[in-house]
C-alpha cells in the first residue's frame, strides 16, 4: 500500500516538474523573440519613450497612481489570471505554453526597448518601470500555470483527459486559495511599485537621462 502510494507521489513529482520545464521553455523562446524583434524596430523607439516618460513624469504624483491604476492592473494580472482561466479549459494545454511565451517575449520586448533606446542608462530605467510588477508577476504566473496545465490535460478530450473531468473539480479549491493568494501579493507589490516606482524613475531620468 504505502509503496504504491510513494509510486503516485513520485509520478507526481516528476509531472509537476515536466509541466514547470515545459512552460519555462516557452517563457524563454519568448523571451529570445522579443530580443530579436526588439533589435529590428529600435529605430525610432527613443523619440516614443521619451514623449511617453516625460508626460508620466510632469504628473502630480496623487493623479499619476489614480490615473494610472487601472492599466497597472491589467498589467499586473493579466497573465497570470490567463493562466488560472486557462486551467478551465481543454485547450488550456496548447494555450498556456503559448501564453508563457506571450509572457516572455512582451516583457523582454518592452525592456529590450529601453535599452535600444537608452543604451546603459535604458537598463536602469527598465527596471525602475518593470523591476517590482515583474519579481511580482513572473513567480505568479508560473504559481497558477503550473497546476493549471495540469488541471487543462485532465479536461482534454485528448486520449489522456478522458475519465478524468471528475478528478480535475477536486483540485478547484486549491487552485482558488492559490488565485487568492498571490492575488494579494501583486496587489502588494503593485502598491510597493506606486510607492517606489516613481521616484527611482525620476532618479533614474534626471541623473542619466535628461543630464
Amino acid at each position: 500500500m504505502n509503496g504504491r502510494k510513494g509510486t503516485r507521489l513520485a509520478a507526481t513529482g516528476q509531472d509537476f516538474w515536466f509541466r514547470l520545464l515545459l512552460l519555462a521553455f516557452f517563457f524563454v523562446c519568448g523571451v529570445l523573440l522579443g530580443q530579436a524583434l526588439s533589435a529590428r524596430g529600435a529605430e525610432g523607439t527613443a523619440g516614443e519613450l521619451r514623449e511617453y516618460l516625460e508626460g508620466y513624469l510632469s504628473l502630480p504624483e496623487e493623479k499619476g497612481f489614480w490615473e494610472t491604476l487601472p492599466s497597472s492592473l491589467f498589467l499586473y494580472f493579466r497573465y497570470p489570471l490567463l493562466a488560472f482561466l486557462l486551467g478551465y479549459l481543454g485547450a488550456g494545454v496548447a494555450l498556456l505554453p503559448l501564453s508563457a511565451a506571450a509572457f516572455g517575449f512582451s516583457l523582454s520586448f518592452s525592456v529590450c526597448c529601453f535599452t535600444a533606446a537608452f543604451g546603459g542608462a535604458g537598463a536602469l530605467l527598465a527596471m525602475a518601470v518593470f523591476g517590482i510588477r515583474s519579481l511580482a508577476s513572473v513567480p505568479s504566473f508560473f504559481l497558477l500555470a503550473v497546476p493549471a496545465l495540469r488541471s487543462a490535460a485532465l479536461r482534454s478530450p485528448l486520449p489522456f483527459g478522458r475519465g478524468k473531468r471528475v478528478a480535475s473539480a477536486g483540485n478547484d479549491t486549491g487552485r482558488w486559495k492559490r488565485l487568492c493568494a498571490v492575488s494579494a501579493a501583486l496587489l502588494a507589490a503593485l502598491l510597493l511599485e506606486s510607492a517606489l516606482s516613481s521616484g527611482l524613475l525620476r532618479l533614474v531620468w534626471e541623473h542619466f537621462i535628461a543630464a
